[in-house]
């Protein structure tokens, strides 16, 4: 098959890698791409956003099937598009895509299916968290639990310039769960959990990630099994309902507390940075199961391995603010040599050089015998690169490695 991956990112570069070992691929390119994908295919100076363009890449490259990673351009309609000009798509439709393109959108669903979810607020008032109804790059979410907090995350999403979701504060144990679907079928991935906020200790602003990890404690096939019929099924059939039923990668974001599971969020695309811990734990042919669902009939069984995997991110001085473009990063293949993993999430190449290019610059992923093991390789990786003003989280999977319950 030959297949285009749209984006530009440490997801999209871990779907490449992991797309680049089916026996089924006969050519990999990517839309823009980046210096760590151009490493296993062709890149295309075509961005996410260009239906127009990437619609005629495809027709000119006689794409079997693209694989759209970023939210925006499935939130825009990209995957209608290339669908109505013949191709193959895996990624819903823009009717779908909505579940994460519109928290208010998501709440109606959620309520009409009767999945447990935190309570709207109709007045905000500390405890309480305040979202941006649209996509905000995982920055529009503010967990508010002073006045002064709350002041500031309603001026910092009014800023957003969307509509404000008001809910309930709920504790717990916060996990990912990815379900693979053709709107009928449904696939769970290996469950992971993210780190949003900046620092150490969940201190700071959110972010897109800082890391993640795989598998996650107390979360064994039965448990998945019980979540995804409480939570993804009965999403899936009042999606289907409203008439826009979703095939593609099928994301919540929940939260596990005393009293059960609470959806946070739906996303309607693979997780960054979990992908980058859970597809190096994949047994199995990714590729044959996306194009399964892009072909409304999933039958592949890809599972996970009993390895775990860490991965972290190395992000510019000042993310979630800014960025940085143009530092020169020094010691990827030293990381590599470690047997990690590094996944271009930010970067750019000058002649030889390669640069800075972003807020979340390199993902480093690990894997190992558990999660204290793939956790010390993680670290010494990361260790061995460098670029000024590089910062990174220090305990990214680290609760769960000595047992206890983060947060």
């Amino acid at each position: 098959m030959r297949v285009l991956v749209v984006g530009s990112g440490g997801r999209e570069h871990a779907l490449a890698w992991k797309l680049a070992q089916s026996p089924r691929l006969e050519a990999l390119h990517a839309a823009p791409g980046n210096p760590g994908i151009a490493r296993l295919g062709q890149c295309h100076p075509v961005r996410a956003g260009d239906a127009e363009g990437l619609l005629g890449l495809c027709r000119e490259l006689e794409t079997d099937l693209v694989v759209v990673g970023p939210e925006a351009p499935l939130v825009a309609g990209l995957a209608d598009m290339l669908r109505h000009g013949g191709v193959a798509v895996f990624g819903p439709s823009r009717a779908a895509a909505r579940i994460e393109g519109s928290k208010t959108f998501a709440k109606e669903v959620l309520e009409a299916a009767g999945v447990p979810t935190a309570a709207r607020l109709a007045v905000a008032r500390p405890p309480c968290v305040v979202k941006a109804d649209g996509l905000a790059a995982g920055k529009g979410v503010f967990v508010c639990r002073t006045q002064d907090e709350l002041d500031r995350g309603l001026r910092a999403a009014a800023s957003l310039g969307d509509e404000l979701v008001i809910e309930e504060l709920v504790q717990g144990e916060e996990v990912s769960l990815f379900v693979l679907t053709d709107g009928h079928e449904m696939l769970p991935l290996a469950p992971a959990q993210d780190y949003k906020r900046v620092g150490d200790g969940d201190a700071g602003p959110n972010t897109g990630g800082m890391g993640a990890y795989s598998p996650v404690p107390g979360l064994g096939e039965a448990e998945i099994e019980e979540l995804v019929e409480t939570i993804h099924r009965p999403v899936l059939a009042e999606l289907a309902r409203r008439g826009a039923p979703f095939a593609g990668l099928l994301y919540a974001g929940l939260m596990l507390t005393d009293d059960g599971p609470r959806v946070l969020e739906f996303n309607c695309r693979f997780g960054d940075p979990e992908t980058q811990s859970i597809l190096p734990r994949l047994e199995g042919d990714l590729l044959e199961a996306l194009a399964g669902v892009a072909a409304g009939a999933l039958e592949s069984r890809v599972s996970a391995g009993d390895t775990a995997a860490v991965t972290v991110v190395l992000a510019a001085a000042d993310y979630p603010e800014r960025g940085d473009s143009g530092t020169p990063i020094e010691g990827v293949e030293d990381a590599e040599a470690t047997g990690a993993l590094v996944f271009h999430a930010a970067t750019a190449r000058r002649g030889s050089t390669l640069l800075t290019n972003g807020g979340r610059i390199l993902n480093v992923t690990a894997t190992g015998d558990d999660l204290p093991a793939a956790r010390t390789t993680a670290y010494d990786a990361a260790a061995r690169i460098s670029f000024a003003g590089m910062r990174l989280r220090r305990d990214i999977g680290l609760a769960a490695a000595e047992g206890h319950v983060r947060g």
